[in-house]
């Protein structure tokens, strides 16, 4: 059985999938929201519902475009997590 060492890797592993996972539907959801802020402050339109939509809208295309290659990562580290549970029994 191995040491902390290799949970503390699975751990930086695990944090490393996660920032690539969600990178792909945060970054455009946070243009978004600092275009629609700074269309909202020069036309002083403060309706909440002016935001919540197009942003809606772009995490959606955003799950369209990217949802399989997301999906296809997590799926690809959870089973190299699971095919490292026999070394850990010994």
């Amino acid at each position: 059985m191995e040491g902390p060492d290799y949970f503390i890797g699975v751990a930086q592993q695990a944090l490393w999938i996660l920032a690539l996972a969600a990178s792909p539907i945060l970054i455009p959801a946070l243009v978004a929201g600092l275009v629609l802020g700074m269309f909202q402050a020069a036309t002083s339109i403060n309706e909440q519902t002016l935001t919540f939509v197009p942003k809606l809208v772009v995490v959606a295309i955003c799950l369209a475009l990217f949802g399989s290659a997301i999906l296809m990562l997590l799926v690809d580290f959870t089973q190299d997590i699971f095919a490292r549970i026999p070394e850990l029994t010994r």
